[in-house]
């Protein structure tokens, strides 16, 4: 059984939000995606990415491989990029996605392309279960520069992987093994790349209830100025 309590704030610089998510506990289906790309595009394809998803594992609830998972990655790659290339106001637009499908009880499936991520908090203990594509996570790592000077890179921002900008897309994916009590938490950059993971361990730890949570983080990014949008979703294992 899942509780979730999902949230999306502009943040205080922007005036439009480009983040898209999905939170249906009764399917056990949740998403997040942050859109990049002029006008409306950004909007539309976090939007359209996130839709095209979770309509395919709808479709395909029967079948709880993680390759269903995979291939829907995969479509919502082929959509956005279609998208992309048929309407010149949407040229060049793509997305991150994050997404969490349970699977049972005790397994959750979970994959990601870009920089928006999954967190989760088992038995006290606070881990990332995402890996970044960006040129900080990819490249910027394995030269050797320090934690505080690839915060402040210049490049720190720059994705090396997006929903839609390619033809083939590359994606992490894993199974997750949880228990109740667990919380995991999909968020965009927007939360993650303002606030210290000291402060989200500290709200997924607390007393508070999932809605609660959700708008102490949202405000906590805004706290920091909330240059970007800025999206929550959590989710309780019971």
């Amino acid at each position: 059984m899942f509780e979730a309590f999902g949230l999306s704030d502009p943040g205080c610089v922007r005036t439009n939000n480009e983040d898209y998510f999905i939170s249906d506990s009764r399917s056990g289906i949740f998403i997040v995606a942050d859109g990049m790309g002029g006008a409306n595009a950004g909007e539309y394809a976090s939007r359209l990415s996130a839709e095209t998803l979770y309509g395919y594992l709808l479709a395909g609830a029967a079948d709880n491989s993680l390759n269903t998972l995979e291939n829907g990655f995969a479509q919502a790659n082929t959509v956005v990029r279609q998208a992309s290339q048929e309407s010149p106001e949407f040229d060049g637009m793509g997305t991150t996605l994050v997404a969490v499908r349970a699977v049972d009880d005790f397994h959750l499936q979970l994959a990601n392309v870009g920089d928006s991520r999954a967190y989760s908090l088992s038995g006290g203990e606070f881990s990332i279960l995402t890996t970044d594509h960006t040129w900080v996570s990819e490249v910027g790592s394995r030269l050797g520069l320090s934690d505080e000077a690839l915060r402040k890179h210049p490049m720190r921002h720059l994705l090396t992987m997006a929903i839609g900008v390619a033809d083939e897309v590359r994606l992490n994916s894993h199974v997750v093994s949880v228990f109740s009590g667990d919380q995991i938490l999909l968020c965009s950059d927007g939360l993650h790349g303002v606030v210290d993971e000291k402060i989200l361990h500290e709200a997924l730890n607390s007393e508070k209830s999932l809605p609660d949570k959700a708008h102490y983080l949202i405000e906590a990014a805004k706290e920091q100025g909330g240059p970007d949008n800025v999206t929550v979703v959590l989710i309780q294992i019971h």
